[in-house]
């Protein structure tokens, strides 16, 4: 049976016009030219480009682009019956639209980040509630490796989050690696008011002067 299926044309198996079929075949000729475009993209940059995150960034780009580019060429060939269900497809979008509201404000979101660039990957931001470096964005949601909550000192929780993009545009977003270089923090230390609280700032500046990265910070800590 298969093989008298194989001898037969293929419009008489699945009663395709020459016309569609001429489209299924342009459709996936140019499928596989794009997707073959994309592997040797990508891998391009991963020979070429030593920066992990700019090797990150062009991978995104690369893999949008070939996106929006795979649907134009894979509907090219069937632009004419398109055309001719405008007015329908226009009614499923408006209920789709309503059904859908979520998923297309995480898409605009999205949009949002790529555009206004109010975070990258690497960052450590706080939108709402959470708080923690940024180690992927997509189109649906971004992800954050946790810091904080019940560990102190803004150290990693092991948890990752992943928010919706659509947060965006309802919580504030604090951004820890933009602006100003360094973050301010505060070490508690306690003493009784019997100990020498003199020569506990000395030693504390001692250890700051120490281990300070830049010797400006050193100078600082004396000056406070």
């Amino acid at each position: 049976m298969v093989y008298e299926l194989a001898d037969q044309p293929l419009n008489s198996v699945l009663n395709l016009t020459a016309g569609t079929q001429e489209k299924l075949i342009a459709s996936g000729l140019g499928l596989i030219l794009v997707l073959a475009l994309r592997i040797a993209a990508i891998r391009w940059i991963n020979a070429q480009v030593s920066d992990l995150r700019l090797a990150y960034r062009w991978r995104k780009s690369v893999g949008y682009a070939t996106s929006a580019i795979a649907i134009l060429v894979a509907g090219g060939p069937w632009l004419p019956a398109i055309r001719d269900l405008s007015t329908f497809l226009g009614i499923i979008g408006a209920g789709l639209a309503v059904a859908l509201k979520e998923p297309i404000s995480d898409v605009v979101g999205w949009i949002f980040v790529l555009v206004r660039q109010p975070f990258h990957v690497g960052d450590r931001i706080q939108i709402g509630d959470h708080a923690g470096d940024v180690i992927d964005i997509r189109i649906f949601q971004f992800t954050l490796m946790e810091i904080g909550n019940w560990v102190d000192t803004d150290q990693s929780t092991g948890r990752v989050i992943h928010v919706p993009n659509g947060k965006v545009f309802q919580e504030p977003i604090a951004n820890y690696s933009k602006g100003f270089q360094y973050l301010w923090n505060e070490i508690p230390v306690l003493i009784t008011f019997e100990s020498d609280w003199e020569k506990a700032k000395a030693l504390l500046l001692e250890v700051a002067n120490e281990h300070a990265e830049h010797p400006l910070l050193g100078n600082l800590a004396q000056v406070l």
